[in-house]
């Protein structure tokens, strides 16, 4: 089913042919969307989704955590920031709490746009 849908065939091969960086940066899109998602739908009483959708956030801030390379300083004070938001998206979920969605939102937005600077101004390195 999946190869018979145009966009799932297009979506499958952007992630097949992503570097590293950009399925980061799609992983943080992912989380962004994720999160506003669990907004709307705790803002309409369906539980049951925003549960899973906080979930998925979850794992992605997990996969975040798994990945880090921790030879490097930075990569413990990203492991600490991922921990927190973790705990903050578990307490959301826990209390359907809107405004707790929105501090997370606002951590990965802000972590999205440092990522998204620091792949410009590798590829801007790379090509001088």
């Amino acid at each position: 089913m999946l190869a018979k849908n145009p966009y799932a065939k297009y979506a499958n091969n952007k992630i097949n042919t992503a570097s590293g960086e950009e399925l980061t940066l799609m992983l943080y899109d992912g989380a962004l969307k994720f999160c506003n998602q669990a907004i709307i739908a705790l803002e309409n009483n369906n539980i049951e989704k925003a549960n899973n959708l906080l979930i998925r956030v979850q794992d992605i801030l997990q996969e975040f955590q798994i990945t880090l390379d921790r030879r490097f300083p930075i990569s413990e004070e990203l492991f600490r920031i991922y921990d927190f938001l973790i705990a903050r998206i578990m307490e959301a979920n826990l209390k359907k709490d809107i405004a707790i969605i929105e501090e997370v939102l606002g951590f990965i937005r802000q972590l999205r746009e440092t990522w998204k600077q620091a792949m410009l101004l590798s590829r801007k390195q790379q090509s001088t």
